[in-house]
């Protein structure tokens, strides 16, 4: 499932292919919006918030996407189109007057939007540690709101935390020596807090260090309990576990992360 940092360096690569851009067509294959015309705008910018997607174009326009499980953007060069298999699954076309198109794949959400009115479709999110707006206090008070509820829930919430998935809040709460399943009101908030937003950024703005939690790339070795269920711990040796079902799963260490 993308994660904030997916999204973030999404943008980033969307942007160097379509920023400062003049649409020569663009193909919004939703119902609400088949007939909506964006020919003829400048595309002014690519922004994230959370695992949100806002592209803004000239005249007050911007386009909320969002890639949830299999969603997918991809770019071609003049004269080239993405497979004939994958047309079907064609949510957003979007091609500048130089040639280059950008593919919306099996988008979800596809929205267009006032660009005033933006707070009406990511106005709900929590703080975002990849925005320069980013409020860890503001953070912890949210996830800290429920003092009953399990660490791991209230740091996956967007509306407390925006950008941080299942990968990420698994991954901290091993390396806090947290148990998912302990109380809020158990869990030192502010240093788990600023863990998260320190590894998500670097996961975003680093491009070795993508969704790397251990400093090792080599395979099987590159997370510290995701995807380990039935494996030995890479600190303590102990078998990680694993509990319930994909994208949702979660993973920990017996021994590291004793149960609350």
């Amino acid at each position: 499932m993308p994660e904030g940092d997916s999204v973030f360096r999404l943008a980033a690569r969307l942007r160097a292919a379509l920023d400062d851009g003049v649409l020569a067509s663009a193909d919004l294959r939703v119902p609400r919006h088949a007939t909506a015309d964006l020919a003829g705008r400048r595309v002014l910018a690519h922004d994230t918030v959370g695992k949100h997607l806002l592209q803004r174009f000239e005249g007050g326009l911007t386009l909320h996407t969002h890639l949830r499980l299999d969603g997918s953007w991809t770019v071609t060069r003049e004269g080239r189109a993405v497979p004939r298999r994958v047309q079907p699954d064609v949510r957003v076309r979007l091609t500048t007057t130089a040639g280059t198109t950008a593919w919306g794949i099996a988008l979800p959400v596809v929205e267009l939007v006032e660009t005033r009115d933006e707070g009406a479709v990511v106005g709900f999110l929590g703080p975002d540690p990849l925005r320069a707006d980013w409020d860890e206090a503001e953070a912890v008070r949210r996830v800290a709101a429920d003092p009953a509820r399990p660490v791991l829930e209230a740091i996956r919430d967007q509306r407390n935390l925006a950008g941080l998935g299942n990968l990420w809040v698994n991954e901290v709460c091993f390396l806090r020596g947290v148990h998912p399943d302990r109380p809020v009101r158990e869990v030192a908030l502010e240093p788990l807090v600023r863990l998260a937003a320190r590894m998500l950024r670097h996961s975003a703005t680093h491009p070795d260090a993508y969704q790397v939690t251990t400093g090792s790339k080599r395979r099987g070795e590159s997370h510290w309990v995701v995807g380990r269920a039935g494996r030995p711990c890479l600190r303590c040796g102990t078998t990680v576990v694993g509990r319930g079902e994909h994208p949702g799963r979660t993973y920990w260490c017996p021994h590291c992360q004793p149960s609350p």
